[in-house]
């Protein structure tokens, strides 16, 4: 059917395990230490050795299972090349292990320099440009001061140490694995040069650029606070939806492989829609971005998902200013009053 999603492999496979999803495509998943408990890996069998997509968080507990799947489902060939969806940790954590293991690492620039940069930019305390963030987003003065007080999260917690050099892929660049060529198409919002594979036999490597389900977190970060990366993931969901078939398999970063993706591109977009359109009553008069919660994610926010649900608030908030829908101004605590206009 042309509107909705299914999902051909129910059952994800066990730690260790994989599951076969089309000739010389492996499906692997590796736990993460969050709500969100699991990434998923492809490997793409190419005779001699393995091309793996996106790698896991670097922990004893993640190395231990690779080496578990490199002498099983992988039937002790190597791992000759790494593919890199996007920077974030739980898909580059391991990235840089398997270079030191003779593996080349394939990524757009944008994620390659980010995930290095970042895994080099240890800091023991906030930085000012950040507290002034949370501060402008409206976070409640117990929560701020245990930001003030707290390490923040290090990327060099989660991700081994990664060597210079790489090899650069960009929109269009095609790769040649698993038989098959993939074409490179770019996505924004989640994560910058977001890269998608598309092979010519109707297979689709989609990262979290394409997810079933759930949504991709699309957040505001200290690093950019007046970026609008909502307004690029949605051109990149009307973009990609050219290339998008309801036959298709989709390979996603998390959950389960699906088919439906033009009905899932349109799905995505419009729940931001409506997210924006919620969010413009709410501002009928004047709210900070943490006041934003209960319309935009309609759940109770614990302190846990504080951080997550304050970036995405402050990414709708700044879409709207981009299309002129709201204006702002800075109160006497130091928050952004955002307001309808």
């Amino acid at each position: 059917m042309a509107d909705e999603i299914t999902f051909p492999f129910p059952d994800p496979p066990a730690p260790g395990a994989a599951v076969a999803v089309a000739p010389g495509i492996l499906w692997l998943r590796l736990p993460l230490p969050m709500a969100l408990d699991h990434v998923n890996i492809y490997a793409l069998d190419d005779g001699d050795g393995w091309t793996v997509v996106d790698t896991g968080m670097h922990s004893r507990k993640s190395v231990a299972i690779w080496q578990d799947l490199l002498q099983g489902p992988l039937a002790g060939r190597p791992v000759r090349r790494v593919i890199l969806t996007h920077h974030h940790p739980d898909h580059v954590g391991l990235a840089g292990w398997f270079q030191t293991r003779g593996a080349e690492v394939v990524a757009t620039r944008t994620a390659w320099l980010f995930a290095r940069m970042l895994t080099l930019d240890v800091q023991d305390s906030p930085t000012p440009e950040a507290i002034t963030f949370y501060t402008r987003a409206g976070t409640p003065p117990d929560i701020l001061e245990r930001r003030r007080t707290e390490r923040p999260f290090n990327f060099a917690d989660v991700v081994a140490p990664m060597p210079p050099g790489f090899t650069r892929i960009d929109e269009g660049s095609v790769i040649r694995a698993a038989g098959r060529d993939w074409v490179v198409r770019l996505g924004h919002g989640h994560a910058p040069d977001h890269a998608t594979l598309w092979s010519d036999d109707g297979i689709v490597l989609g990262g979290d650029q394409l997810l079933p389900g759930i949504s991709a977190n699309i957040g505001v970060y200290p690093t950019e606070p007046e970026a609008d990366p909502l307004s690029e993931w949605l051109e990149s969901c009307e973009r990609l939806s050219a290339f998008a078939t309801p036959d298709q398999l989709i390979l996603p970063g998390h959950k389960l492989p699906f088919r439906g993706l033009p009905f899932r591109l349109r799905q995505m977009a419009g729940n931001h829609e409506e997210a924006l359109a919620r969010l413009t009553g709410h501002l009928a008069t004047p709210q900070r971005a943490a006041d934003c919660f209960p319309v935009l994610f309609r759940r109770p926010i614990g302190e846990a998902e504080f951080g997550l649900a304050l970036v995405e608030a402050v990414a709708h908030l700044n879409c709207l200013l981009q299309r002129g829908a709201v204006s702002r101004q800075l109160g006497a605590d130091g928050a952004w009053l955002w307001q309808a206009r």
